[in-house]
Formats: structure tokens, C-alpha cells, sequence
């Protein structure tokens, strides 16, 4: 059996601000000891449930942020950005079975402790075919294109609640409650750190590959907080604006939707200024 986890920070215990996550802030040193805390119960708990392998890949911002000294020695980490899926790599060897979306939040524009798509700010909003969009979801319909389950999802419980519409059978850990974008009431790490590995057992059994689900086309449309962002993203081939803030594009599979739209949010975010956005 062979897991694959997928790593973000945002959902992590005990993260509610910015400057939780933001590499170099001022608790961001901390809170990789947090981060790294709920992803090695997560191994843990899959070693646990009967694992033969547990391959974790960073997915959050720099995806240089988990403690590798900290983590279970039969782990391995799949560190640094510019990967082909992003934030599931690895999903596409035919050799996974079984996906954990771990520190995991809500979408653009929902409610949820640190909620975004992709870009911390500049995206209000994400569709997918006409249903709004999180990371997990968008996530969890490429992993199904390579037949993997997702197993377990952890983070807030929006984000919980968010996973019961893409992956209703997976094991849900909540790590803290949602008070607002920048507050949440949380559980110690022991308390998250048991919670995870416990559920991460349990989800072990779920962890069956099955046939791959071709569910496309797929249409993604993507709304930003300034025309000129919409502008930018139609460099791109086949996105088109559909608003004065907003773009659409599709595509036949979602392993070329979700290239496609790391390739919108990397042009819009390199035309944000440092003032007026």
C-alpha cells in the first residue's frame, strides 16, 4: 500500500493569520513545528492502518516548509516547487492508492480560516463547472482522472464540511473551529497529533485503487479582485474573460485544467503591483 499526502499549511493546528504561514514571517518558524506535527501523525497513523510506503508532497506557498528531521524515517519528502501537479504530485505514476489531503481549507470566497484559491488575495472566486471551487476539490477530481481515493482530509471544519462534497467517504479530522478568516478556536497539537493518526488508520483501509473517472469537459472560471488580472490571464490559450473580472477556460481532463490554471494564477499574480494591486 503505498499513500501519498499531500501537505498544505493553512489548515494546519493552531494557524489563523498570515503570519503563521507566510515564509519568513514571525510565526511561521513556529508553526512549521505545528505543520510538521499533523503530517507525521498522519505517516504515523498510515503505518499504523498496515502502509508500505507514505510519500509526503509539500503544497503550501514555497513548498519548503515541513521539518524533514521531524518526520517518521520510513517517510519520505517530496520537497520544492515547480512540479507538474503542483500540489498532488506524484499522483500520476500509477503507483498511488490512496491520497491524504492534509492542513487543507476552504475556497476563494467562502468562509474558512485563511479561505483562498491558489492566490492568497487576488482571487474572489473559483468554479468548477458552475459549483464553487476549493483547492481540495479541484485536487480530488484530478486524483480520481489516476484512479486514487482520497482518504483523509484535516483542517478546519469548513474545510471538513467543504470535503464532504468531493470526497464524501474520507476520514475528516477538524483541527480547529472557524471563528473568522483570521480567528479559530483550537485544539492543542496532542490532541490534534492523536486525532489524526487515529483517523489516518482507519482511513488506511479505504486506500483501494479503482478505474480511472474521465468526468470531463471541465470548465473553470476564475474571478479576480481587478480587471486587469482577467486581462493578464488571457495570454494564456483558450482562456477568455467572461466578465470584467472574470476568465473561463476548458478543458477535456482535469490534469490539463489544473495546469492550466496554475499557468492563470502564475501570470496574474506576476502582474500584481505592490500598490494598487
Amino acid at each position: 500500500m503505498r499513500i501519498l499526502i499531500s501537505a498544505d499549511m493553512e489548515g494546519a493546528t493552531g494557524v489563523t493569520w498570515p503570519d503563521d504561514v507566510l515564509p519568513g514571517a514571525s510565526q511561521w518558524e513556529r508553526c512549521r513545528s505545528l505543520f510538521t506535527s499533523d503530517v507525521n501523525a498522519a505517516v504515523l497513523g498510515f503505518y499504523d492502518g498496515g502502509a508500505d510506503e507514505v510519500i509526503v508532497n509539500e503544497a503550501h506557498w514555497t513548498m519548503r516548509n515541513l521539518l524533514l528531521e521531524q518526520l517518521d524515517e520510513r517517510a519520505q519528502l517530496l520537497t520544492g516547487r515547480h512540479k507538474a501537479l503542483s500540489m498532488v504530485e506524484g499522483v500520476q505514476h500509477g503507483d498511488v492508492d490512496g491520497i491524504a489531503f492534509v492542513g487543507y481549507h476552504a475556497g476563494a470566497g467562502m468562509e474558512g480560516v485563511l479561505a483562498h484559491t491558489y492566490l492568497a488575495n487576488q482571487i474572489t472566486g473559483v468554479w468548477l463547472n458552475d459549483v464553487p471551487a476549493s483547492e481540495g476539490l479541484l485536487n480530488a477530481h484530478v486524483v480520481a482522472e489516476f484512479g486514487v481515493p482520497v482518504v483523509l482530509v484535516t483542517g478546519d471544519d469548513v474545510a471538513c464540511e467543504d470535503a464532504l462534497g468531493y470526497a464524501p467517504e474520507a476520514l475528516k479530522v477538524a483541527v480547529k473551529d472557524h471563528v473568522s478568516r483570521y480567528a479559530a478556536v483550537c485544539r492543542t497539537p496532542a490532541r490534534t497529533a492523536a486525532d489524526i493518526r487515529a483517523a489516518a488508520k482507519e482511513a488506511a483501509s479505504l486506500a483501494v485503487r479503482h478505474e480511472p473517472v474521465r468526468g470531463g469537459p471541465f470548465t473553470v472560471a476564475v474571478e479576480f479582485d481587478a480587471e486587469h488580472l482577467a486581462m493578464a490571464a488571457t495570454v494564456v490559450p483558450g482562456v477568455d474573460r467572461i466578465g470584467e473580472r472574470k476568465v473561463a477556460y476548458t478543458s477535456e481532463s482535469m490534469y490539463e485544467g489544473i495546469r492550466a490554471f496554475k499557468a492563470v494564477t502564475t501570470i496574474a499574480s506576476a502582474a500584481v503591483e505592490e500598490q494598487y494591486g
